[in-house]
């Protein structure tokens, strides 16, 4: 498989040779083991993707000869959110890596008052560029030119107060905000179909739940309660399953 690397810089449409940071000029020489005239791809964000082989191989400065640019584009026609109430390391990683992967455009994670881990100042912000990189990583192996949008860290109650005052600013604003909870009746299949340009958000709790005062914060702010079978599944499950259950019903699967 041909490496693929995001390009942090924009990579102009008629480039002829772009050089590596060194991060990235360390993990294909030190981790992928690539040698020079190996094909890589590269993206921006922007869209598209760019072909070439290494020309020049250094720890610190890899250079990749372009050979073309195309226009490729593998989102998904469903615009989803997903707000992730914040769980310990290893599982948040495990969400947020699986969810761009299934076409996740945003990612809000979120404090709630059963959040396990507590995260402010340093550690917060350290937090966030560990899941900046888990994102771009995720990017990189499946085969998104476009990094979604991780937006920051914020307070259950605050959030919902934001999207309270974005709907009263804007009664046209195109959306639909749904809660996961093992008690509600309503099943993700019996919704209508999003609009075109309807942003779908998928809200899903800490380890221990979402507090009966939070539940009603929610239902005021207009989400809708949403099962997935009979079944409880844990936080990590419930996110993954929703994204891909919307995306058969909705989406390119």
């Amino acid at each position: 498989m041909t490496a693929r690397f995001f390009h942090t810089l924009p990579i102009h449409p008629d480039a002829k040779q772009v050089t590596l940071n060194n991060d990235t000029s360390h993990h294909a020489v030190q981790v992928l083991r690539l040698k020079q005239g190996d094909p890589v791809i590269l993206f921006d964000g922007t869209g598209g993707e760019f072909s070439g082989c290494l020309v020049q191989v250094r720890k610190s400065a890899c250079v990749v000869k372009i050979e073309q640019h195309l226009p490729v584009e593998r989102e998904s026609p469903l615009m989803l959110t997903l707000a992730q109430a914040v769980c310990t390391n290893e599982k948040m990683d495990w969400i947020i890596q699986k969810a761009v992967e299934q076409g996740v455009i945003y990612i809000q994670p979120l404090i709630t008052n059963r959040t396990l881990i507590r995260l402010t100042g340093e550690r917060a912000d350290k937090r966030w560029q560990h899941w900046q990189k888990i994102i771009i990583s995720a990017c990189e192996q499946c085969g998104r030119n476009r990094i979604p949008q991780l937006l920051p860290l914020m307070s259950l109650s605050h959030w919902l107060e934001q999207k309270l005052l974005q709907k009263q600013e804007n009664s046209n604003l195109s959306g639909r905000d749904i809660i996961l909870s093992p008690v509600a009746r309503l099943r993700l299949a019996e919704l209508s179909p999003p609009e075109s340009g309807e942003c779908i958000t998928l809200l899903t709790g800490p380890e221990g739940g979402f507090t009966e005062e939070e539940t009603d914060a929610m239902l005021h702010a207009g989400f809708i309660p949403i099962c997935l079978g009979t079944r409880i599944l844990r936080t990590e499950t419930a996110a993954l399953a929703a994204i891909a259950a919307a995306q058969v019903l909705w989406g390119d699967y």
